[in-house]
């Protein structure tokens, strides 16, 4: 029965590393691959965050404290990887974030900040991950709805994330002889800690943002983030072993319209 069990698991077998799986679409996508049979190594900046998404996930995972912008910080949680696992099969980077900021009024922190969360630590974490990934890899960037649509306040979060859908566009071929696959996942709006938060602490703020949202979706609702870990799950798995290189949107037909 157990094997039976496991053969149907999509990941079983795999190694799989997540960046930014404290909270929402990262947290979903851990517990969602932990019960496809993966070996996951997880990845959040504050220790506490971290050990709560390690017992919340269960099965074989492994929490490494790690700022993604922090090129020791990668060294140290790669060597874990390559010391307890040998290899990576799914490098889902997720890690990232941002905030409100209309021109003339964005400041050179709030660039930094964002382009180091969204640009130059999804860059240096793939790097420094290459020599570990096995030949027919699956590397997942997050991207985002803002990279093709326009948002108010939002251009520095939106450039950035633009960013990363030419990242995948360029490494495709930069990784073609290795036949590691790289694709883009470009969720629209998601009731995460991340989204709600841009509105303040006010709960009736936060769900006027949320009810905002919702009304700009055709499907007329923001998504569950384990909506989002389905579709990681199938450009993880094998079933998307000829998907390479594209844009693939979660987000209730938003960027569509």
């Amino acid at each position: 029965m157990t094997d039976t069990l496991n053969s149907a698991q999509r990941l079983n077998g795999k190694v799989a590393v997540i960046t930014g799986a404290t909270s929402g679409i990262g947290l979903a996508t851990a517990k969602r691959f932990a019960a496809e049979g993966a070996r996951l190594f997880i990845t959040g900046r504050r220790a506490e965050a971290l050990d709560a998404a390690v017992a919340a996930i269960g099965g074989d995972v492994t929490g490494i404290r790690a700022d993604s912008a922090s090129q020791s910080d990668l060294d140290r949680l790669f060597a874990r990887v390559k010391e307890e696992a040998g290899r990576i099969d799914v490098l889902f980077v997720n890690a990232g974030g941002g905030s409100f900021a209309p021109l003339g009024q964005i400041t050179e922190e709030h660039f930094d900040d964002t382009f180091d969360r969204n640009v130059k630590g999804v860059l240096f974490t793939v790097q420094t991950a290459l020599p570990l990934l096995a030949k027919g890899a699956s590397i997942i960037l997050t991207g985002s709805t803002t990279s093709i649509k326009g948002t108010p306040a939002f251009s520095v979060y939106s450039a950035s994330k633009a960013a990363i859908r030419n990242f995948a566009r360029n490494w495709i071929l930069d990784l073609k002889d290795r036949g590691v696959r790289v694709n883009t996942l470009s969720p629209g709006p998601t009731e995460t800690p991340g989204l709600v938060e841009l509105a303040g602490d006010d709960k009736a703020q936060q769900q006027g943002l949320l009810d905002y949202m919702a009304s700009v979706v055709p499907l007329g609702r923001v998504a569950d983030p384990a909506e989002i870990a389905n579709a990681a799950l199938f450009l993880a798995s094998d079933e998307s072993s000829f998907v390479n290189g594209i844009e693939l949107f979660a987000d209730g037909g938003q960027a569509q319209v």
